[in-house]
């Protein structure tokens, strides 16, 4: 587009314009000396108010206390009335062996309800699509790496003492081939998911990821949350660690996801609630939790991450 020129000034208006001009400046101004016109204080202040620093300019940061102003993921325990301390966190004692995701048998159902409702996962800060179709299951386990370790790496001084580390992402295997990897001297599990203590790192059969989202991408962002909360098991006393140690771990998963929701690192799509709760129902056991390294029923497992979805980390501490 070519640039705009100005435009010309006729020379009979602009002879008019000179006239008037003249005999403004031969009326004169009232007696304000070298003041502005009609005015004898020297002030610049018109009829829409004053033009100096002292008026009540619209302030942009001052709203009317409406703005939405979100709650720390944790905002009932988290609170001036309590040290910000759950314990001496210490990383290094208390570990808890190893976690799986489940036996991937079918449960008994549960309530269908995983999260507190209001949004439906998951897509990471990328905005990448998580409606099942949009991005392939490596994209989507890159992003529930990149928001399970960058929410455990942003909140972890308000809630334990010590400093975070990641755990190793020893990544995908194929569990039913020759030289699976193992963990203590044992082979890993045919499709399953794992955090082992003995290296410190998170695995899965990359089958059962492909399968599972296949049915919904909030799937892998289900186990990634999972077995990283086996990790933080591992980092905390044992005193901080629930005997049912998968239903912990279903419950940090909550608190991870949807507090990353909440950060604004993850965002919820229509469906994925139903997708969590769908994955939860199908690696839940098929009888309730009786022993340390049970899972859990369908149940159960939906109620602990719904525990962590609403109260956040520290509600799935013991005694919380």
């Amino acid at each position: 587009m070519p640039s705009p020129r100005p435009i010309g000034t006729p020379a009979r208006l602009l002879a008019l314009l000179v006239l008037v001009l003249a005999l403004v400046a031969g009326c004169g101004g009232g007696d304000g000396g070298d003041g502005p016109p009609g005015r004898a204080d020297g002030s610049t202040t018109g009829s829409t108010g004053s033009t100096d620093d002292t008026g009540a300019a619209e302030d942009p940061s001052i709203g009317d206390g409406t703005a939405e102003d979100p709650a720390p993921e944790d905002a009932s325990t988290d609170g001036g009335s309590e040290d910000g301390d759950t314990g001496d966190g210490d990383t290094g004692e208390g570990d808890t062996g190893d976690g799986d995701t489940g036996d991937g048998e079918t449960g008994d159902g549960g309530d269908g309800e995983t999260g507190d409702g209001s949004e439906d996962t998951a897509t990471g800060e990328d905005g990448a699509a998580a409606d099942g179709g949009a991005d392939s299951v490596e994209q989507d386990i890159d992003s529930a790496l990149q928001v399970t370790d960058a929410y455990w790496s942003t909140h972890w001084p308000e809630l334990f003492t010590g400093s975070y580390s990641a755990p190793r992402v020893l990544g995908a295997y194929d569990g039913a081939a020759a030289d699976v990897p193992t963990c203590g001297g044992s082979p890993l599990p045919d499709d399953n998911a794992v955090y082992c203590s003995d290296g410190d790192y998170v695995a899965w059969d990359m089958d059962l990821m492909r399968d599972g989202h296949g049915k919904g991408d909030a799937w892998v962002y289900l186990v990634i949350a999972h077995e990283w909360g086996h990790a933080v098991q591992n980092r905390l006393n044992a005193g901080l660690v629930s005997v049912a140690r998968e239903l912990q771990a279903d419950c940090l998963a909550g608190a991870v996801l949807f507090g990353a929701a909440r950060d604004g690192t993850l965002r919820f799509e229509e469906g994925d609630t139903d997708e969590l709760s769908d994955a939860l129902t199908e690696l839940a056991d098929a009888t309730p939790w009786t022993d340390t390294s049970d899972h859990g029923d369908a149940g159960q497992r939906i109620s602990f991450f719904n525990k962590g979805a609403e109260s956040g980390v520290r509600g799935c501490l013991p005694n919380s």
